[in-house]
């Protein structure tokens, strides 16, 4: 998750969560009183102690003496977005509900309304979406099923390996128990 900080009047800086150490999880777990999972949903909200959070101890990198109570910004000044696995993952999971019901451009032109809108890359969004629209298999074999289909007319020069009556035995091995006739026990 990317977290995007924009102060006022001042330009978009990108901070990502995943670069984070474990030792710096747990100072901003320590610091907003917050499990490291609970700040990883917070991110998927927009919870702001946990993008102040993240954003602080990542300023700490290159001012140590930066305290937290210093960091203090505007409620519209942070906002998270997908980092480009994120979207890729998302991607993948949308095209993967394709059904018969749910077509790839209908999921493609749901994805293009609103993910590049949620993305730190939205450029790489539309293109990982019509990448998967341009690579949809069904458009490969929409052209072969436009082709007349040749029907075998004599069924032994084609045997079918899904028949649903069993065929005869071209063996010369010894019966099977299917093929064998039942004995008698003399018991």
């Amino acid at each position: 998750m990317i977290i995007v900080y924009t102060p006022a009047d001042g330009e978009p800086e990108h901070y990502d969560a995943s670069s984070l150490r474990v030792s710096e999880a747990a100072i901003v777990q320590r610091t907003i009183d917050m499990k490291w999972a609970d700040i990883q949903q917070g991110l998927e909200r927009d919870d702001l102690d946990a993008m102040r959070g993240i954003i602080w101890v990542i300023k700490k990198r290159s001012h140590p003496s930066l305290r937290f109570g210093d960091f203090d910004p505007g409620v519209t000044e942070m906002t998270t977005r997908m980092d480009k696995r994120e979207v890729a993952a998302y991607v993948d999971n949308a095209f993967a509900a394709v059904d018969a019901e749910l077509s790839v451009d209908t999921v493609a032109d749901i994805l293009m309304q609103r993910l590049p809108d949620i993305a730190a890359d939205p450029d790489h969004a539309r293109a990982l979406i019509e990448a998967r629209v341009k690579d949809d298999p069904k458009e490969a074999e929409a052209p072969a099923a436009t082709q007349p289909q040749e029907t075998p007319t004599d069924p032994v020069s084609n045997p079918s390996p899904t028949s649903s009556t069993p065929a005869p035995s071209t063996s010369a091995s010894s019966p099977t128990s299917f093929t064998s006739p039942l004995e008698l026990s003399t018991s």
